[in-house]
């Protein structure tokens, strides 16, 4: 019996074809197993939903220092962050417990403030620089 060199080359390129087809296969199961982009951000982090995600209007009352004008500005919270929405410069974050903290830089005035929120509505302290003058007070912020 003699066996020709056809149906070898055959059969070894169908071994080819075979391992080809299991690495297609993996791809597949490897893509579908994998988070999109979208939830991979979300889950580190970066583009997370929160509870206080909204426009905030946020109103400062000054208690001390020589500091007179309640203000109200509306800030913006996405996630943990918080940032302006409309006026300033406004940097901060806030935990998925409502702790909150920021610092708002208007040309030479700044101010720090910490506080919580609850629901739709907010609380807490400030103090900084304004206009020239050491002050601090209370917030209050409702959720637009």
């Amino acid at each position: 019996m003699t066996i020709s060199a056809r149906p070898i080359a055959f059969f070894a390129s169908c071994k080819v074809l075979r391992a080809l087809k299991w690495v297609f296969v993996a791809a597949i199961l490897a893509g579908a197993a994998a988070p999109d982009t979208a939830d991979a951000a979300r889950r580190a982090g970066m583009v997370r939903a929160g509870a206080y995600d909204g426009i905030w209007n946020v109103t400062f009352a000054p208690q001390a220092g020589n500091c007179h004008a309640t203000n109200t500005v509306p800030f913006n919270v996405f996630g943990t962050r918080v940032s302006s929405a409309g006026g300033g410069k406004v940097t901060g974050g806030v935990s998925r417990g409502g702790i909150v903290s920021v610092r708002i830089t208007v040309g030479a005035s700044w101010a720090n403030g910490s506080g919580r929120l609850v629901g739709n509505s907010g609380a807490g302290r400030w103090s900084g620089f304004i206009t020239g003058d050491r002050c601090s007070g209370i917030w209050q912020a409702s959720r637009s």
